[in-house]
């Protein structure tokens, strides 16, 4: 019969465990700023050669009164944009728009489905499972620092999953 010592069962542990571990996505946790709470940003990883990503999150004002988010930055790109998603006849578009107003006592949410991040000028394709820093600037909170956790391309939500079938991708039009 063999007996592991105590740095012999820690080593097995982590032999047992390192597969569940690496395959563990990355989560960026919440940021509060005052009145506002950020919940989850996350993005999308994008194909080679890709000039722009989108960015998502949800925001509450837990205050009394109204804030606006005005813009950002994020490490990988050149530019921050918000934007709106619409779908005009079988075409997506995307519209910039502009500053975003979070009422008190609300949740704005941020999803690839309608409000979004831009990200512009990409200086490199953004992989899943890394986490990338930006950060998102209020009219009155300030600007508060976040890290982005990059999920799958199709992904529909921090954590991942699919994007629904028929997702709108192509007659892409951006305005």
């Amino acid at each position: 019969m063999t007996f592991l010592t105590t740095a012999g069962r820690a080593a097995a542990l982590a032999l047992l465990l390192a597969p569940a571990l690496a395959s563990t996505p990355a989560v960026a946790g919440d940021v509060t700023l005052g009145d506002i709470v950020i919940h989850q940003p996350w993005a999308r990883a994008t194909p080679g050669g890709a000039q722009v990503g989108g960015g998502y999150l949800a925001i509450e004002n837990k205050g009394t009164a109204p804030d606006r988010l005005t813009g950002g930055t994020f490490a990988a790109s050149s530019g921050f944009e918000l934007h709106s998603m619409t779908m005009d006849g079988g075409v997506m578009r995307m519209r910039p728009a502009g500053p975003l107003e979070i009422p008190p006592g609300r949740t704005v949410t941020l999803d690839p489905s309608n409000l979004h991040i831009m990200f512009t000028g990409l200086k490199r394709g953004l992989k899943k499972g890394e986490t990338v820093p930006g950060t998102l600037t209020f009219e009155h909170a300030g600007t508060a620092k976040v890290d982005f956790a990059v999920e799958g391309i199709g992904a529909k939500g921090p954590g991942g999953g699919a994007a629904p079938a028929g997702h709108p991708m192509p007659g892409m039009d951006m305005q």
